[in-house]
């Protein structure tokens, strides 16, 4: 399995970046070729030290690297990245990673 995690930093506007996010980029995301699950956090981001810089983590599971490529590589999943202008004023941090149980 591999992972498409994007860390939000914390907008000046939750309720606008919330907003957008849940009711506009979700659906749009859902719509990516060879997305096998979708997570965020439910409350808020934190670290052993105290509160984390970012308001949100989302974490895409696909079959491989190669998948997620694919994905990006789509138009929905260029219209996914794209949209990101639109509410992740703040920035986003994306990481991608291949995944195993141990």
């Amino acid at each position: 399995m591999a992972k498409l995690v994007v860390l939000y930093n914390k907008p000046a506007d939750v309720a606008a970046f919330d907003a957008h996010y849940f009711n506009k980029h979700v659906p749009l995301a859902k719509t990516i070729p060879g997305l096998r699950s979708y997570e965020v956090n439910d409350g808020p981001v934190g670290t052993p030290q105290g509160p984390a810089p970012y308001h949100l983590v989302a974490i895409l599971t696909f079959d491989s690297m190669a998948a997620i490529g694919a994905a990006f590589a789509s138009k929905e999943g260029q219209a996914t990245a794209g949209d990101l202008a639109n509410f992740a004023q703040a920035g986003a941090q994306l990481l991608m990673l291949e995944t195993r149980e141990i």
